[in-house]
């Protein structure tokens, strides 16, 4: 199995408190002291970039609430090896933030909206800053943050109505973005039953009854296990992540490292590996890598469980 890709927590805290991910507002308490700090990220970047990882994307929590993300944004980029830089957000300070993170090195961007009205996005949410989210979308269009993508998770009696659907189909068709319909999954002690899950064939059949058929769209960039469309005529592209519905870890080449060091062969699995303590233990690279080499030649066997004691808080390990 090739593994490439590198997905970085860089905090656990957040500023909203979605409701499939931290509902209480709770996460954000690992101690300071705990968190990689910017020079072992990119010590440990730098080494895996020798068995192979040359893309990776920052998340949280929220990764522009930590302070002086755009100087690790700055480091990551000067590293020869990564061909792919990007970082996952909800928006909220990307209207501050993306001129500068454009600058240092970053090449491409998520956003997280789930909701295109007000009163449903608060409800996620539990916070009334869509208008501002929606600025930093427009402005990481401005400053060439491509492609932006928005990741929309689905979930019933929230925001699966067809005219919440729709209107988050629609922003593909007079913006530049790639709007993804992610089905959602449990991944915490707050989170809602799995059976609130919405299959991503009834959004897709919603679209497709206005829009009509979907063309398959194989843009550049397009990693990761979402299949990609296009409405007729449209600026952007629609996406769809079916982490329920279908099962895509055949195909899967990532790693998840999360704010406090510890390394995830897979997003279902309970098993993780402390790099932080080798690190600070003094560990050579020698070391790093065999801890390293070792994960990968695990991740094979990991395969997706709907057991509860699997789940986990995305709020400590990114989106």
């Amino acid at each position: 199995m090739s593994v490439d890709y590198l997905r970085i927590s860089v905090s656990d805290d957040c500023n909203l408190k979605c409701l499939y991910c931290n509902p209480l507002g709770d996460c954000g308490f690992i101690e300071h002291n705990e968190i990689l700090r910017y020079e072992e990220i990119e010590h440990i970047v730098r080494l895996f970039t020798e068995c192979g990882i040359n893309k990776v994307r920052l998340t949280g929590g929220e990764p522009l609430v930590r302070k002086d993300v755009v100087q690790l944004i700055g480091g990551l980029a000067s590293i020869p090896a990564i061909e792919s830089l990007a970082l996952t957000t909800n928006g909220v300070l990307l209207e501050d933030f993306a001129g500068a993170l454009k600058a240092a090195g970053l090449q491409r961007i998520n956003i997280s909206i789930d909701s295109v009205d007000r009163e449903s996005y608060k409800l996620i949410t539990g916070f009334d800053l869509l208008a501002k989210v929606i600025e930093g979308v427009h402005k990481a269009i401005e400053v060439g943050l491509n492609p932006v993508k928005i990741n929309s998770v689905i979930i019933k009696d929230f925001n699966d109505n067809s005219e919440q659907i729709l209107a988050l189909a629609e922003m593909s068709i007079r913006l530049p973005v790639t709007v993804r319909f992610i089905e959602y999954f449990p991944t915490g002690r707050y989170a809602n039953a799995v059976s609130d899950y919405v299959p991503n064939k009834d959004v897709r059949a919603i679209i497709e009854r206005k829009y009509g058929p979907l063309s398959v769209f194989d843009g550049k960039y397009n990693y990761g296990p979402a299949l990609t469309f296009k409405i007729k005529d449209s600026a952007g592209a629609i996406g769809f992540i079916s982490g329920r519905s279908s099962t895509f870890c055949s195909s899967c080449s990532r790693l998840r490292l999360t704010s406090d060091g510890k390394v995830m062969p897979c997003l279902y699995s309970s098993r993780t590996y402390d790099l932080k303590e080798l690190i600070r233990s003094g560990a050579s690279n020698a070391a790093i890598l065999d801890l390293f080499k070792k994960v990968i030649s695990e991740k094979g066997s990991y395969t997706k469980t709907n057991s509860l004691n699997d789940y986990f808080s995305m709020c400590e390990v990114g989106g």
